[in-house]
């Protein structure tokens, strides 16, 4: 059977715990190859942090009535931002560390609270599963290979990868698309 969204995917978080991604069922997902030392680390974390914090708990305004969330199909609705970010050294050995390494540098120096997952390759013959599946997309001018650290993928609701972005990408220049997708344009 083959792969049909993100949710088909475990993978492990910077601790060594396995994360079935169908935990985010309903939620819009940004997936990027972060690196700590690249040219590019501190305004894509900066940029990340902001639109995670303004978006993480979004609900769209069909689903708020007079400030209360309408549930749809009971309690568990689930709706915002998530933020999967995957460190990857494949590029200029830009993410050198440890995962413990990784995470202390995020949290401290950009107090990030969005989920940090296991280093993994992103191309080649050891490609994460994930990044296989998210490559797999007809890209157009994109070639199947992730280009350089802080690609980016735009994931909606039913986990269906809807756009990627160049490493050079602004993370905030993709807000309106996010905001396409969370309902809220």
């Amino acid at each position: 059977m083959a792969t049909q969204s993100v949710y088909h995917f475990t993978v492990k978080d910077a601790v060594g715990n396995d994360v079935d991604l169908s935990i985010y069922k309903g939620k819009v997902l940004l997936i990027v190859n972060v690196a700590s030392k690249c040219g590019m680390t501190n305004s894509n974390y900066t940029e990340l942090n902001q639109l995670y914090e303004k978006y993480k708990d979004q609900v769209p305004p069909k689903e708020k009535k007079e400030g209360v969330v309408l549930a749809k199909n009971g309690p568990f609705d689930i709706f915002g931002l998530e933020i999967l970010a995957f460190p990857c050294n494949q590029f200029g050995e830009e993410e050198p560390g440890t995962n413990d390494q990784i995470l202390d540098f995020v949290c401290t120096r950009f107090k990030s609270d969005f989920p940090i997952f296991d280093k993994i390759e992103v191309n080649g013959e050891n490609a994460s599963p994930l990044y296989k599946f998210l490559k797999s997309g007809n890209w157009g001018i994109f070639s199947d290979d992730i280009q350089w650290n802080f690609a980016k993928f735009l994931v909606d609701n039913n986990g269906q990868v809807v756009d990627r972005y160049y490493p050079t990408t602004s993370p905030l220049t993709i807000e309106r698309d996010m905001k396409r997708l969370l309902g809220i344009v």
